[in-house]
């Protein structure tokens, strides 16, 4: 777990990457990457690989891809140990949160008696998915037919054994419940005409059973007697001699064979079935049953099961009918799903009853949110009694806050009014609860974040900070943390206290990706007053921080001096390293450690020779200052060209602010049609002016910007 060796080739963009992490001395890196380079790429390649998925180039599929994640001995680290946090993901949602609910044990315990229950649960409904019709999830269906809910399958089940077990027979299991309730006849079912026509044929139905000689509504009708007929022949009653004798109202008669009854059966069918007033009744109910394919095929299956009319008479009731003859067809299967469910609720509700009674991690990580972030809305644990039997987990209700009034709202409306940033933190909350979960299960993991503080303001920065703070103390976690943002780079790097070899900015060449080392951990500004006597580069870079200094603390002669540094002024080609010196004495009161070489030297010679240097190296790394120096040649070169070309000292002696952009807008006046030109010059407005008014606060824009964009614009302003 100390180390975490990736090579990638070909992923999402990252042409070639190897680096090896090693979290020996400090369980943190941070990585400051500009956007455009890698940092996305390398977090969606690791999500992949946690998920099992396939990484690819999506510009250049053919490419081929590789990806490796290996330990220090070379094995694949395994999938479940690498967690990818997004910036933001609005439907990302934990898989671990309901293991918060109560302690392991105990958790084990529910699942295993919730698995029984599900598994008790398909073996039933696997039987009456055939005899129904329905293909997709019968148990909604079941629900909701009975409890009026499609959430509720347990509670039905549980509130019709009575029934179930109390019925002699599965009279109705051979009607399909799909080839009756479609969508469309149910609206058919609730038309009052219809209704009433029904009725009417119920009525006069019920009045011929009455007169029946062998059916009895209610008692004994030709349902059950098919049934009895059926179960009679299947157990051999007639094949051993047995005769049952039928009551016609006067005597009795014996049937001796299963021909015999079934005659009887059906003749006592026909009587009914054929009766001419219910056959006029059922031409009223025929006309409606031809209006379209879906209604005819209805038709059609009341024509070959003619006993269900009367039955649509109620077709709720009669939906009850069909669930309860299915699970008496399947008795076995359901009394063993009552008895696992029953069982198993007992046990699972003096779980829950134990999860009310502890401060559970769900507790936990609504206080850690409550407490650390700033949103105008607090949470609270909602445990529910049967929360993984209804497929909830436990859930976290939101409160609202506007000034003294409270009110609770759900997710779904909350977002809507929400703003990005508190998004961002409701997102963060599903977050925590997955890492709390890993906490809590010791689960060794690589947290790959990926600019989790972009877009929060400064207050939920640094509460972010500070449970980052909080996973640095785990023993079995380690975090590779990207940032696009350098203040927040540096905020991370001295509150989680990574140290040197911990600490990355990231580099792009045509080739490759890699990481370096940051070389100035703190300020660069103490470096390069360390080393102004030694290192050109800095000397330069230092002229526009000093020239603030001077300008903040009111020093206008020197800051005019340092200005004719930055910008072409009728002095600017007499300064010299000594008077540089001289300024520096002053403001940075040193007045007898520095001494600088080549006092004599101009230093605008010295800048432009300095930047000549620096775009000749080639697959080198370019620092801070010597970015700095870039742009401070840039925007000389360009002054003195655009001085050149304006050719009116009267007009450049009356700048007094704004200079390079007071000369550009000029020379477009002047020179509207030349195009590559203007092409350039939008090229250093728009690259060096932050760079060259440099301070301690502001010298992100400059990390942000490619040295190769740099040394090219320096190279075409040269050409000019």
């Amino acid at each position: 777990m100390d180390y975490l060796a990736v090579s990638l080739r070909h992923c999402y963009g990252i042409k070639s990457f190897t680096k090896t992490f090693d979290f020996t001395q400090k369980p943190t890196c941070g990585i400051y990457a500009p956007n455009g380079i890698m940092k996305t790429s390398f977090a969606k390649t690791l999500m992949d690989y946690s998920k099992g998925v396939d990484s690819r180039d999506e510009i250049y599929p053919e490419r081929t891809t590789i990806r490796q994640i290996e330990d220090e001995e070379g094995n694949e680290i395994p999938p479940e140990k690498i967690f990818v946090i997004e910036p933001y993901n609005s439907s990302y949602r934990s898989t671990k949160m309901s293991t918060l609910l109560v302690n392991n044990s105990l958790r084990e315990e529910y699942e295993n008696i919730i698995e029984d229950i599900e598994k008790a649960l398909e073996a039933l409904m696997q039987p009456i998915r055939k005899l129904s019709g329905i293909r997709k999830e019968v148990a909604p269906v079941i629900s909701s037919d009975i409890m009026g809910t499609s959430k509720e399958i347990y509670l039905a089940i549980q509130r019709v054994k009575n029934e179930v077990n109390q019925i002699k027979g599965s009279e109705w299991s051979h009607i399909t419940y799909n080839s009756i309730f479609s969508p469309r006849v149910e609206q058919l079912l609730e038309d009052d005409e219809f209704v009433n026509d029904l009725t009417q044929y119920a009525e006069i139905y019920d009045s011929l059973i009455e007169r029946s000689v062998y059916f009895r509504k209610g008692v004994f009708n030709h349902n059950n007697a098919d049934t009895i007929a059926k179960n009679l022949s299947d157990n051999g009653f007639f094949l051993a001699n047995h005769a049952i004798n039928l009551f016609d109202q006067e005597t009795y008669i014996s049937i001796k064979s299963i021909d015999e009854l079934k005659n009887v059966i059906q003749n006592e069918k026909d009587k009914i079935i054929e009766n001419t007033e219910l056959k006029r009744a059922f031409e009223v109910l025929d006309k409606k049953l031809k209006a379209n394919k879906e209604f005819r095929d209805f038709r059609k299956y009341l024509s070959d099961n003619p006993e269900i009319l009367p039955e649509l008479e109620n077709p709720s009731v009669f939906k009850q009918k069909l669930w309860l003859s299915y699970f008496r067809d399947n008795i076995e299967q359901y009394n063993a799903l009552l008895e696992s469910y029953e069982n198993g609720k007992a046990r699972t509700d003096e779980i829950v009853a134990a999860a009310r009674a502890e401060s559970t991690l769900w507790n936990s990580v609504v206080q850690i949110f409550n407490s650390r972030f700033s949103v105008p809305f607090k949470l609270r644990v909602e445990n529910q009694e049967d929360v993984i039997l209804k497929k909830e987990g436990p859930s976290v209700a939101f409160v609202f806050s506007d000034e003294n009034n409270t009110r609770p709202v759900k997710e779904q409306i909350l977002l809507k009014v929400l703003s990005n940033g508190e998004k961002r933190a409701l997102y963060l909350l599903n977050t925590i609860f997955e890492i709390e979960a890993r906490k809590a299960s010791g689960q060794e993991t690589f947290f790959i974040i990926d600019d989790i503080a972009d877009s929060f303001d400064y207050k939920n920065k640094y509460a972010i900070i500070e449970y980052l703070k909080d996973i640095t103390n785990e023993p079995f976690f380690r975090q590779i943390i990207f940032t696009h943002n350098f203040d927040f780079f540096r905020t991370i790097s001295s509150r989680l206290d990574m140290g040197r070899p911990h600490k990355f900015h990231c580099r792009k060449t045509m080739t490759e990706v890699s990481l370096v080392e940051e070389k100035y951990q703190n300020n660069p500004f103490i470096t390069w007053k360390n080393n102004l006597h030694l290192d050109n580069a800095m000397l330069i870079a230092s002229i526009p921080f000093v020239r603030n200094i001077a300008e903040y603390s009111g020093d206008d002669a020197n800051f005019a001096k340092l200005t004719s540094l930055l910008h072409i002024k009728n002095d600017s080609r007499t300064i010299t390293v000594s008077d540089l010196e001289s300024i520096h004495k002053s403001i940075l009161k040193d007045k007898n450690n520095l001494s600088l070489p080549d006092g004599h030297r101009l230093l605008i010679e010295m800048i432009f020779t300095e930047a000549d240097t620096i775009e000749a190296l080639r697959g080198v790394h370019v620092d801070l200052e010597k970015k700095i120096v870039l742009a401070i040649a840039i925007r000389l070169k360009c002054e003195e060209y655009l001085i050149g070309r304006i050719n009116n000292q009267e007009f450049v002696n009356s700048i007094n602010k704004n200079q390079t952009f007071r000369l550009c807008k000029k020379f477009k006046e002047t020179f509207p049609l030349e195009k590559e030109v203007l092409d350039i010059l939008d090229q250093i407005n728009l690259m060096t002016p932050e760079n060259i008014h440099l301070n301690s606060f502001m010298y992100e824009p400059l990390l942000d910007l490619s040295d190769l964009q740099l040394k090219a614009l320096y190279g075409r302003v040269k050409q000019l």
